[in-house]
């Protein structure tokens, strides 16, 4: 890994902007970028997470979905340098095993193309090796 990028940086900014707001109040926070990954750390927040039935504590599934998503963008911003205007076509998300507390994000970006690009997330317990949830993605981007 480089470190943070400055591109990667302003990505923090963009989904400020551009996401729904309780998108950007996760708290994602980026810690390492690449040309092909980046990892970012999401901190435990009660407002995510389950309040009743036998999953109470437990963080939602919207939430996670939600991260995997956003952490996308967070990657490919560094990868490409800049913010490119994308849209999300494709999104799968397998639930392995409950999450609490808060998670280490890795994404691997298996693809980053003119129009398409292609990322891998897992998410997984803070200090654990094992995923509560791995996703794939599919982006388009908006611009030539």
């Amino acid at each position: 890994m480089t470190g943070v990028s400055q591109a990667a940086r302003t990505a923090s900014e963009q989904v400020g902007y551009t996401f729904a707001p309780w998108v950007a109040e996760l708290g994602l926070e980026l810690t390492e970028t690449s040309a092909s990954r980046a990892r970012l750390r999401l901190p435990a927040d009660e407002r995510v997470t389950l309040r009743g039935g036998p999953g109470v504590g437990v963080t939602c599934g919207q939430a996670i979905a939600a991260v995997a998503d956003t952490a996308c963008v967070y990657a490919l911003t560094g990868a490409n340098g800049r913010f490119r205007n994308c849209a999300t076509v494709d999104m799968s998300v397998r639930f392995i095993r409950p999450l609490t507390g808060a998670a280490d994000v890795t994404v691997d970006i298996e693809s980053n193309g003119r129009k398409l690009a292609v990322c891998l997330v897992s998410v997984r317990p803070e200090g654990s090796e094992k995923a509560a949830a791995l996703a794939t993605a599919t982006f388009l981007y908006l611009e030539e």
